[in-house]
């Protein structure tokens, strides 16, 4: 990775804050009237999931999951592993997982399977980013904001070794 020069911008600030605009608007609809728990994927979501409920006028409860497959490297290893586990109850509840990006849909089909098993009353998935180049198994996007090609993205968030997360666009960064 060359990370000796500024990375490349994909999608600047402004194109970012205008898509979750346009996701909020229609997540609002969907839950007038309910209290979901938005459950965010560490720690890239912390942005979007910020910059999201910053803009939902309704009651919600704010939880965190953190899942890795990454490891240090640019490939996803395959292997889920479950970093920091979930602490609310989703029995009965309207459940709204917020991710940063979806790439190979491992680390978000594990998660989905396994609050199914703990039989919430709805479970939808929201997702600022979409890589299907790189998906690996099927995942369905209720709430999508940006599909981008097949190429290792940083900033707003998302990371290289823990670096380039405060980047305030999403940035490809060049092997």
């Amino acid at each position: 990775m060359n990370i000796e020069r500024s990375p490349e911008v994909l999608t600047s600030s402004r194109e970012i804050a205008s898509t979750i605009d346009r996701l909020a608007a229609v997540i609002r609809r969907d839950y007038l009237g309910k209290e979901p728990l938005l459950l965010g994927i560490l720690k890239g979501s912390f942005m979007f999931m910020a910059d999201l409920i910053r803009r939902l006028d309704f009651p919600l409860e704010v939880e965190f999951v953190r899942l890795s497959s990454y490891g240090r490297g640019t490939e996803s290893s395959g292997r889920i592993s479950v970093v920091q586990g979930l602490r609310s109850v989703v029995r009965n509840r309207d459940v709204l997982v917020v991710e940063d990006i979806i790439d190979t849909g491992l680390t978000v089909a594990y998660l989905l399977g396994y609050l199914r098993k703990k039989k919430p009353a709805s479970l939808r998935l929201c997702a600022l980013l979409d890589k299907p180049a790189r998906r690996k198994t099927a995942v369905h996007i209720d709430y999508l904001g940006i599909t981008i090609p097949d190429r290792f993205v940083v900033g707003y968030g998302l990371d290289f070794d823990e670096k380039f997360r405060n980047l305030p666009d999403l940035c490809i960064l060049e092997d």
